[in-house]
């Protein structure tokens, strides 16, 4: 079973991936920890990412695609395994279908998390992290005990620059104009499906297991 997870940033993918990878027993594999893990170890795959990161150039997508490969061809991958972050554009994914059927394979699910904007912004812009342990909460969903106080160690809370409204609604805007074509790409290929990502986690993740074992 080999799943690819789509839907913008803050919609929950990651959590869903997670959640996949715990139920069915294979890898939940995000590039930017293989990317860390290739460049850790200092393969030659890896110190070939690192020189273009190193210039703040954005790694080619062929490059990417032979770190993926190289990834999924681990043994704990033969069961299948979920994709997180990748692809993020139309070229990425057309490298990965060619690379995946040279090896007589082929992407079974493009999981679709979908969830509207005015929610995404609504649900990042409430979240609040400690400045000292890193413990993370949500104005509405899990609030502190205290107002902006960390309950673990009582250090301020504060909203990261990555989840305050402006800069969401700058990653959704990269977002609808580079990876949301992915739905459509993914449809024509009869692949894709959308679950409704504004209900509970749990009631999200009973979705997809519905659709992965029908």
């Amino acid at each position: 079973m080999k799943i690819i997870m789509l839907g913008a940033p803050g919609a929950g993918k990651g959590t869903q991936a997670k959640k996949i990878a715990d139920q069915y027993q294979i890898p939940h594999i995000s590039t930017g920890d293989i990317f860390r893990a290739n460049i850790r170890e200092k393969t030659p795959l890896g110190m070939e990412a690192k020189s273009y990161m190193d210039k703040g150039e954005l790694v080619p997508d062929e490059l990417t695609v032979k770190i993926l490969l190289d990834r999924v061809s681990n043994e704990d991958c033969k069961n299948g395994y979920v994709l997180d972050g990748y692809p993020r554009t139309i070229p990425q994914a057309e490298v990965l279908d060619r690379a995946v059927g040279e090896l007589n394979e082929r992407i079974d699910f493009a999981v679709n998390v979908d969830v509207p904007d005015e929610n995404i912004i609504k649900r990042m812009s409430g979240r609040r992290a400690c400045t000292k342990c890193g413990d993370t909460y949500h104005i509405e969903y899990m609030p502190p005990k205290k107002e902006n106080v960390c309950d673990k160690c009582g250090s301020p809370l504060i909203i990261r620059d990555d989840d305050k409204p402006e800069t969401v609604k700058n990653r959704l805007s990269v977002y609808h104009e580079q990876t949301a074509p992915l739905i459509d790409y993914y449809e024509k290929k009869g692949i894709l499906k959308t679950v409704d990502g504004t209900k509970d986690v749990n009631e999200v993740f009973a979705d997809i297991k519905n659709i992965l074992e029908s």
